[in-house]
Formats: C-alpha cells, structure tokens, sequence
C-alpha cells in the first residue's frame, strides 16, 4: 500500500518516466513534467528521495536508484496494457510507440479527452 500511495501522488509516475533514459537536472525535468509548478516538484522530488526511488547526484541532477530501475521495470506491464487499452479506444493509435503515447498524456491526471480528473487536486 505505501508503493501505491507513493506512485499514486500526482506527478510521482511522470518523474519517474522521465529520468527513465537518464539523469535530469531539476529545470529539464519540470520542462519534461509539462512545466510542473516548482513546489509540486520539489515535493515529489523529496518525496522520491526519501523512498529511495531516485537520488541526487553530485552535479544536483536526479537519477532513478537501482530500486527505482525495478519499479520502472515492474511498470512495464502496466505500460503494455496502456498501449493495447489506447488501440481499443483509439485504433489510428495503435503504431504509437511509448514515448509517442506519453506525449499524447499532457498530465497524470487527465482522462482520455485532457480534462482533469474529478477529485485530483494537489
């Protein structure tokens, strides 16, 4: 349950999609996390290195730690059946690899249409 509340914490999920290729300094990171308020990240980003999910390097970029490697890994599942779940919904979709899809998602907390979720708030 503690996984699910943290993953669960809007953004948590996108920061961790978006340092899957690498380390990220703090400003690159909110740029790829659609311009996310800076307080809402530095929360998460706190939040993330208290779970040991991700750490600070030295030069103050943030990467994934060997436990936010297997949790990325652990996702993928998820992320296959996104893939199919938007070809059922969307069949023109269905060529999209990954990192296409994740730009069609402008927040974590949207439905299919980008509105926001009802009761997602910060």
């Amino acid at each position: 349950m503690a996984a699910l509340d943290l993953f669960g914490r809007r953004w948590s999920l996108r920061i961790l999609w978006e340092l899957r290729a690498g380390p990220l300094g703090f400003r690159p990171l909110q740029k790829r996390c659609d311009d996310m308020s800076s307080s809402v990240m530095r929360q998460r980003l706190t939040e993330l290195l208290d779970a040991q999910v991700i750490h600070q390097l030295p030069d103050s970029r943030y990467e994934l730690t060997p436990l936010g490697q297997e949790a990325r890994h652990a996702l993928n599942p998820l992320a296959r059946w996104a893939e199919r779940w938007a070809a059922t919904i969307d069949p023109q979709e269905a060529d999209h690899t990954d990192d296409q899809s994740a730009s069609r998602v402008s927040h974590p907390d949207t439905v299919g249409d980008g509105a926001p979720e009802r009761g997602s708030a910060d």
